[in-house]
């Protein structure tokens, strides 16, 4: 039925009138059907429901019926009920377990247990109105309170068997455990259990029956069980409720067994019936039930000016971790692995760069590419490198930066806690690698952060507390367990990120989770870009916050970062320091810079240091032969030939200044600086070359696409319009035709008319402006029911109104299989 097309095959459920049973109450006007059930329901309890449950929506279903049969399919009641929380899960796993139909009463017992064997009550009572309310609304129950049924599929999922235990801990039925059995064996329980012998196996399993549900007798034949035969009921009463047997029992054993209340399930298995359990348990289908959410308060409680700036510092950290990581990749971007992915030696990397765990390195990385500051260049050699879009992103002011990173992170579905893990078929989980998409994600992320919102502000709750109430809310094992994982990553990333500060929602988070921008919130929480740094005689640097991005881009390649905090400090080295010569700067251009830069006068060995580095670099020459050096100081080269650890650059004198090599001018060029040598490359006309390489760029790509968590949620407009179409469909099936066109008796089938007989009653119609029911079958073969009042017929089409999509449309005449008159009560 998922193609809209209408065939025979309707479920029995959706379609099939109840038959009345004894002791029901429905009365004339209860509905015999699911599908009279929702055909009952006004306008906004089928939108309530299509809302709910978006996947009946693909594609739009023809009519209430097939509504219906759809609301019963099994993928649709699975998902549906994942979806409900702890109490009307258990709700439903009651009905399960319940006769069919089930009178509220019963029900209720079922969650609160029989009058005076509970206690107090828990809140049960109170919550099973909007427990049950949702199952109706979701069309999992239908039927008026004194004749609930569960949707069938709903009920084979939920109820016991040996295959697939219940979470109540229940067993069958005494009917559904002798279903096996020996009418003399049933004979002779009958009559072990103190009951008049019968005519027939059927009624010995009500006689049987009768005694386990009838408090008063059951309590009676308990009081004459052993004292061990109690406590054999104790271990089972309460699931699971098979138990193994030896070809010899014991005789508390035998006992219960004889009198029917251990019945077998196997040759080695006995198995404790449902009535029993339940009498045993005070009524109760639960051990424990949950009829209210789990609190999530207030644990720590901090000045909310406290939470933001704190906040903002993780911010501003944030901003300098992606920025570093992604320039890093910059030049010797790593590899893409076949698979997809990064390496783990590329992940150790990258977590020694960002001076960080791996994990947090993981998700970095993961949050670069969702933002689409990353991405694979999909060259034959395949890095992963910066796209055109971190360019732009580094312009930006730094609340805007942090932005474009929390809205990439919220709703993606990439989940960097996986790496590591492996997947079904045993394989390891990569960064950047397939599979990392779980849909649930961004629910989780976005809910996690509602529960922080619904706090004071400043509140900060336990993290348990958090999961315990995402735990209940989808308590289905599997996702529940996922759920819980997720909330946990979810918790973490939002801090480190600056979403939230000391476990609190930040004043950014709070505009973030209401879909507003939060740049104006947290710009004022950052500090201003400073363009200068207070130099030290001990060869550091001090950034007293972040740096105007052309002293900072500057200062990159003149220092190295030593430590970060609130102010970064930077060291100068000799190999920083020719690393800016190499990169094109002069001495006398790093003089003026730093003086420029400078709050206090440039230490004397700083001074010294850039001039020192500055007389050797460029001594040496190297260039491309195979390579070679060159040098006017022979002697130097005389002791560069002597040093040992030359030996692997393949070096020989070609003349007193030149030395050739076998190595390559790159390789030669970092061997000779391992040495404590500052050579410098040299083009072909013998000038310097200056080491500074084009930063290397993916093409321009966008983001990674969340993966959805099934159909999207359909909109108000949506919903409108599939509710008029449902109901539009629905009156076109159900509308009443004078003469029935004849059909082929095939089931599902649509009735057909000739030609001639066709174009005459559209004719006739078209002349005295009635309306038709014609069946019609498409250019894609999909077949449908429809009431038109025709217009105009003409060169072999016809043109009406169509009361099933509510405007004027055009059928061909030949795609019309059958058409007959309305009755006079109808369109």
């Amino acid at each position: 039925m998922g193609t809209g097309r209408l065939t025979g095959r309707r479920d029995q459920e959706a379609t099939v009138p109840e038959a009345s049973t004894a002791g029901g109450s429905g009365g004339s006007g209860a509905p015999r059907s699911l599908a009279e059930a929702l055909r009952a329901r006004d306008d906004a309890a089928l939108a309530t429901l299509l809302h709910a449950r978006p996947d009946l929506l693909g594609p739009v279903p023809g009519d209430v019926t097939q509504l219906a049969t759809r609301a019963g399919t099994r993928a649709s009641v699975v998902r549906a009920l994942e979806r409900l929380d702890r109490f009307t899960l258990q709700t439903a796993e009651a009905l399960a377990v319940a006769p069919d139909p089930c009178p509220y009463p019963v029900l209720e017992s079922l969650l609160t247990g029989e009058e005076g064997t509970t206690g107090e009550d828990n809140g049960a009572r109170a919550a099973l109105p909007r427990a049950l309310g949702t199952l109706r609304d979701q069309a999992l129950v239908w039927g008026d309170h004194d004749r609930l049924r569960l949707v069938r599929t709903a009920r084979e999922l939920l109820a016991p068997s040996a295959q697939r235990p219940s979470p109540t801990g229940l067993g069958p039925t005494v009917a559904e455990a002798t279903s096996g059995m020996s009418p003399t064996r049933v004979q002779e329980i009958v009559a072990a259990a103190g009951l008049p012998a019968t005519h027939d196996p059927v009624s010995a399993v009500s006689a049987l029956t009768g005694l386990f549900t009838d408090p008063e007798r059951m309590s009676a034949l308990l009081d004459e069980a052993p004292a061990e035969a109690h406590q054999v009921l104790g271990r089972l009463v309460w699931g699971p409720p098979y138990g193994e047997v030896t070809p010899n029992p014991t005789a508390p054993v035998r006992w219960l067994r004889d009198r029917g209340l251990l019945l077998p399930a196997t040759a080695r298995t006995v198995v404790l019936p449902r009535e029993v359990a339940l009498h045993l348990r005070g009524g109760l289908a639960h051990r424990d039930t949950a009829p209210v959410a789990p609190p999530v308060t207030v644990h720590r409680e901090h000045r909310p000016q406290l939470v933001d700036a704190n906040a903002a510092g993780q911010a501003l950290a944030a901003l300098s971790t992606v920025e570093e990581l992604v320039k890093s990749w910059e030049h010797g971007a790593p590899l893409v692995l076949r698979a997809g992915g990064l390496s783990v030696r590329d992940l150790k990397r990258a977590a020694a760069t960002l001076d960080t765990s791996e994990p947090s390195a993981a998700f970095w990385i993961e949050l670069a590419y969702a933002a689409g500051l990353l991405a694979s260049d999909g060259e034959a050699d395949e890095r992963y490198a910066p796209t055109p879009a971190f360019d732009d992103w580094c312009e930006l002011p730094p609340a805007e930066r942090w932005t474009a990173l929390a809205e990439a992170w919220l709703p993606a579905t990439r989940t960097s806690g996986l790496v590591g893990e492996q997947d079904a078929k045993g394989r390891t989980l990569s960064t950047l690698g397939p599979d990392l998409d779980r849909s649930a994600a961004p629910e989780v992320r976005r809910r996690v952060l509602e529960l922080l919102a619904a706090l004071p502000e400043g509140g900060a709750p336990e993290a348990e507390a958090v999961l315990d109430r995402l735990a209940w809310e989808r308590p289905v094992r599997g996702t529940s367990d996922l759920r819980t994982r997720l909330a946990r990553w979810a918790l973490t990333e939002a801090e480190v990120l600056g979403v939230t500060g000391r476990g609190a929602l930040s004043g950014p988070g709070r505009a973030l989770l209401a879909h507003e921008d939060p740049a104006p919130l947290l710009a004022p929480l950052l500090p201003e870009p400073v363009d200068h740094v207070l130099l030290q005689a001990d060869l550091t640097a001090v950034a007293p916050g972040p740096l105007r991005r052309p002293l900072g881009d500057t200062l990159a390649v003149l220092a190295d970062v030593e430590s970060k905090g609130g102010a970064t400090v930077y060291r100068f080295t000799p190999g920083s320091v020719r690393r800016a010569l190499d990169a094109g700067h002069a001495a006398a251009d790093l003089h003026a810079f730093l003086k420029e830069h400078s709050r206090t006068p440039v230490p004397q060995p700083l001074a010294y240091l850039i001039d020192d580095v500055a007389r050797r670099h460029g001594h040496l020459r190297v260039g491309a032969a195979s390579s070679y050096v060159r040098c006017d100081d022979d002697a130097m080269l005389g002791e560069i030939l002597a040093d040992k650890r030359s030996a692997g650059l393949g070096l020989r004198r070609l003349a007193p200044t030149v030395l050739a090599a076998q190595a390559e001018p790159t390789v030669l060029l970092e061997g000779l600086r391992a040495m404590g040598y500052a050579p410098a490359a040299e083009s072909l006309t013998g000038d310097v070359l200056v080491a500074r390489t084009d930063a290397h760029r993916a093409p321009a790509r966008s983001a990674p696409v969340p993966v959805p968590d099934g159909p999207p949620v359909p909109d108000a407009t949506l919903l409108g319009a599939a509710v008029r179409a449902i109901r539009a469909g629905d009156l076109a099936a159900t509308a009443v035709r004078k003469e029935p066109a004849p059909s082929t008796g095939t089931p599902g089938e649509l009735p057909r008319t000739s030609a001639a007989e066709t174009l005459a009653t559209v004719q006739a119609a078209a002349l005295t402006g009635s309306a038709v029911w014609i069946g019609y079958v498409n250019a894609d073969g999909a077949a449908s029911q429809r009431v038109i009042a025709p217009i105009r017929v003409e060169g072999g089409f016809v043109t009406g109104y169509d009361h099933t999509a509510d405007e004027v449309r055009t059928y061909a005449l030949h795609r019309i299989t059958g058409v007959a008159e309305l009755a006079e009560d109808q369109v």
